[in-house]
């Protein structure tokens, strides 16, 4: 998996490319924690290149949610793929978490 970020107005778009596994999952969980503790609690996940994620992925992506919240902001997700948004579905994490299909309309709905 390949994490890419770049701060758009207050957000910080952390950009999925890959897989989100067992394996890749710490990595995550590693960059989603250091974008937090550098102060910024606005993220949104853009998963238009994100080809699969797990269990273990899932979580990481639901500890992300709650540390954003803890400081004060949220985290959103934007452009799932089919497969993978069918996945947040099942999962119920598209009713605990913001969703749009354009990253342009959630960045319009964070700021």
């Amino acid at each position: 998996m390949k994490i890419e970020e770049q701060t758009v107005d207050s957000v910080v778009v952390v950009s999925l490319d890959g897989r989100v596994d067992g394996s890749t999952a710490p990595d995550l969980e590693k960059h989603i924690s250091d974008v937090v503790e550098r102060g910024n609690t606005q993220i949104l996940l853009d998963c238009s290149k994100m080809d699969y994620i797990s269990s273990a992925g899932l979580r990481v992506v639901l500890v992300g949610a709650k540390k954003c919240q803890q400081g004060g902001g949220k985290l959103t997700l934007c452009t799932l793929r089919a497969t993978c948004k069918s996945v947040m579905e099942v999962s119920g994490f598209l009713t605990m978490l913001d969703y749009y299909d354009t990253r342009e309309s959630a960045l319009a709905a964070q700021s």
